[in-house]
């Protein structure tokens, strides 16, 4: 996260939209959030003129665009606002925030750009207790997120039990001659499209990381590289812990950073 000027103040609505639904067959929640900030435009500014955005991706995979570090009072004060709805919206009890990490993103490959690993759904962590929160800083037709379910296996999420079966079934699936380029945007022969969040400017979607998902990114869609005209997005990964308990006859643990 990155200091900012003080003329971005990033201020919020001061109350939010707020609507909950369950996807697929395992019932995952996902928390769609309306117009959060005073001044989306704002943000937006910030993107454009306070940061230096650097590719994302790796060899194998990884984000399919640029990122920069996002100002930190706009993340503490979004994290802080809605965190009560995440922990009731997935149910959690007995937990704290742990930590927020936030970067500015645009996607910028071109579909024929793309490795194998960035043309099918991907999951951030195998970690229950990370959530995603999206944040659209775009127009609709620069595509919203899809979530999916991997028909050979069944699973919508991923967890540590679960990761070695997939790993070995999707390189299997990866290595066909048939394999699609670009990307998804809806069901494949590999994977069934389960639910849908549309961009909109200044909307705000919360899921678990765990959950497969990927951006619908229209085919011929132009991809700018700046902020003002390209995908924008805030990407937020809030983490919550068990507190430590103090060791039998001694004193109290520190918790997690």
């Amino acid at each position: 996260m990155h200091s900012q000027p003080n003329r971005f103040s990033f201020e919020l609505q001061p109350q939010f939209d707020l609507s909950l639904r369950r996807m697929g067959p395992e019932r995952e929640p996902l928390l769609v959030i309306e117009r959060v900030l005073r001044d989306p435009g704002a943000l937006v500014e910030y993107a454009a003129t306070q940061v230096d955005f650097k590719p994302a991706w790796k060899e194998r995979g990884g984000y399919p665009g640029i990122r920069a570090p996002a100002p930190l009072n706009y993340v503490e004060r979004l994290v802080k606002a809605i965190g009560p709805s995440i922990e009731r919206a997935f149910g959690l009890t007995g937990v704290r925030l742990a930590r927020a990490e936030c970067s500015l993103s645009m996607v910028t490959l071109t579909p024929g750009e793309l490795r194998p690993f960035q043309t099918i759904p991907h999951v951030d962590t195998v970690d229950p207790l990370q959530f995603a929160v999206l944040h659209y800083l775009c127009p609709p037709e620069m595509g919203g997120t899809a979530f999916y379910r991997h028909r050979a296996t069944g699973f919508q999420s991923l967890t540590a039990e679960r990761s070695d079966e997939y790993d070995r079934i999707r390189d299997e699936e990866l290595a066909e001659a048939s394999l699609p380029s670009g990307y998804i945007t809806s069901s494949s022969d590999h994977y069934e499209q389960v639910d849908a969040v549309e961009a909109a400017y200044d909307r705000v979607t919360v899921y678990r990381s765990r959950t497969f998902h990927s951006g619908q990114i229209p085919a011929g869609i132009e991809l700018s590289n700046d902020p003002r005209y390209g995908r924008l997005t805030a990407n937020i990964f809030v983490n919550y812990a068990h507190p430590k308990k103090a060791p039998p006859g001694g004193g109290a643990v520190g918790g997690e950073d």
